[in-house]
């Protein structure tokens, strides 16, 4: 491909990528409640779940569910119902060490994902990302060459933005941790993450 058409796809995604949802509050919540490496995690899995969607473009099936609307329903349920329950069990973690076998009950499965699980599952589940690969891509590949590799350098851009984003942040967010790191503050961040996952799990599954 072109460098223009790099460029200019990036140009376009940067708006995406920056703006926080799901992946930057799922990084946020894991550096907050566990460590560096927990962020870089969910990080990684955030950027994993953009492969996926990446591949499923290169071999056409991200247009296959885009063009039914019974498969884009289901897709979207799927992922506001994940975002739903993530935040909830994100939320009732706040309570801390005082109802321990509560906190066990609604941290599992989610829990033995771990960090990256979480990412991979919140992009996979995620139509805005399908989205991305089936409306914005096309735009800047030639029909002329073929079109996996075009996608796959696209894709490598796209991934390679969102991890230097996250990664900043969660080394943004470790080190005010560091300063500020009370069980008051884990508690309200926590309750914080767990609302807008929430919100952003029920605005994936209502929008049209």
């Amino acid at each position: 491909m072109q460098w223009h058409q790099i460029l200019g796809f990036v140009a376009a995604v940067a708006p995406l990528t920056l703006i926080p949802g799901t992946s930057f509050t799922l990084v946020t919540q894991q550096a907050i409640m566990g460590t560096w490496s927990d962020g870089v995690c969910a990080a990684l899995g955030s950027a994993c779940g953009l492969l996926v969607h990446a591949t499923f473009a290169a071999v056409g099936l991200s247009a296959l569910v885009m063009s039914s609307a019974q498969a884009l329903t289901a897709v979207k349920l799927l992922g506001g119902i994940y975002l739903i329950w993530l935040g909830v069990t994100t939320w009732r973690s706040a309570r801390g060490d005082a109802e321990p076998a509560v906190r066990r009950r609604w941290r599992s499965p989610w829990a033995q994902l771990g960090g990256f699980g979480q990412g991979l599952w919140s992009n996979v589940l995620n139509p805005k990302a399908a989205s991305v690969y089936l409306t914005l891509v096309p735009q800047f590949l030639t029909s002329s060459r073929p079109i996996a590799p075009q996608i796959a350098t696209l894709a490598v851009a796209h991934v390679a933005m969102i991890l230097i984003w996250l990664l900043f942040w969660t080394c943004v967010v470790v080190t005010a941790r560091t300063a500020i790191d009370t069980p008051r503050f884990r508690r309200g961040m926590s309750r914080l993450a767990g609302a807008v996952l929430v919100a952003l799990g029920i605005r994936t599954a209502t929008a049209s």
